[in-house]
């Protein structure tokens, strides 16, 4: 659903983000999202936009993946009071917070398109998020894609903050009703997802990526028990997004052909997560394990 979000090897900011997927007429960016850009953090960090991009997606990558941005256009309203109307609701509560031992404190909010646009449309316009597919889109396209998104109930999007700062976009889709379920198996308890790291404002730190996306995917598991597979389709030229999400656990599919690019299945299943996320936390004098994950699981 969305573009690819790793970064790019030439950005001088962080350098690992991840990528995945969307559906119907919605955008859908790379899987792991954009390349790395300094200054990121500050001011606004998927696998591209996403398919839903702006609609919708999941991916992790370097790179906004190609075509992200572009899917869901049709059927996007344009109406001009929406935006003042938005401006004036509260903003959005988070719908999931915790903490990371050595990281920090991440929170899931759901994207509020009026509130998020110059945000938005300054992450998905960058260089290092061309395979998002939305980088000549103007603001109120942006904007108008995520209302259109934002309005579906198959198709979400959430901003990632670390420590009160938007650290990255995650967009995730219910595959049998996004273009890719058109182009694979889908089995029931398949789940979508797109994501793109925003531009970073320091050094590159190692692990940072890995460790916001197993933030976002433990609160996709615990939301619904009856998703047992996290489904993404990065670029299938996004190497570094695929080995990102590779080395989260997600395994190898088959490739597949979108409108908007040739993409490579990945899948992650509950069992593995879960598993991981068991063995990632810290156990307590009394052998218990705690809650947090321990400083030495943020790694590259």
């Amino acid at each position: 659903m969305l573009p690819d979000d790793f970064r790019d090897p030439a950005a001088t900011a962080r350098t690992d983000a991840p990528e995945a997927g969307a559906a119907a007429p919605v955008p859908a960016p790379d899987s792991v999202g954009a390349e790395t850009d300094a200054g990121a953090q500050a001011g606004a960090e998927a696998a591209g936009s996403s398919r839903t991009n702006a609609g919708g997606g999941t991916p992790i990558t370097t790179e906004a993946e190609a075509g992200a941005g572009t899917r869901i256009k049709a059927g996007v309203e344009t109406g001009a009071g929406a935006g003042a109307r938005a401006m004036a609701t509260p903003p959005r509560a988070p719908v999931h917070e915790t903490h990371v031992d050595g990281f920090g404190t991440v929170r899931v909010v759901p994207v509020d398109p009026a509130r998020d646009t110059d945000l938005l449309h300054d992450w998905v316009t960058r260089d290092r998020a061309r395979f998002w597919g939305m980088r000549e889109h103007s603001r109120e396209q942006v904007r108008e894609i995520y209302e259109f998104l934002d309005s579906l109930p198959t198709h979400h999007a959430y901003l990632i903050h670390r420590d009160g700062r938007p650290a990255a976009l995650f967009q995730t889709y219910d595959p049998s009703a996004d273009p890719v379920g058109e182009c694979y198996d889908v089995q029931p308890g398949d789940f979508g997802l797109h994501l793109m790291i925003g531009p970073a404002d320091g050094a590159p730190e190692p692990g940072f990526t890995e460790t916001l996306l197993s933030v976002f995917l433990d609160h996709l598991l615990a939301e619904d028990p009856h998703r047992t597979r996290i489904v993404a389709e990065p670029d299938a030229r996004n190497a570094k997004a695929i080995e990102r999400l590779l080395r989260t656990g997600f395994e190898l599919g088959p490739e597949i052909e979108l409108p908007e690019k040739r993409a490579r299945m990945v899948f992650l299943e509950r069992g593995t997560h879960l598993a991981r996320a068991r063995a990632s936390r810290p156990v307590s004098p009394s052998g218990r394990q705690g809650g947090s994950l321990r400083s030495g699981d943020v790694r590259g």
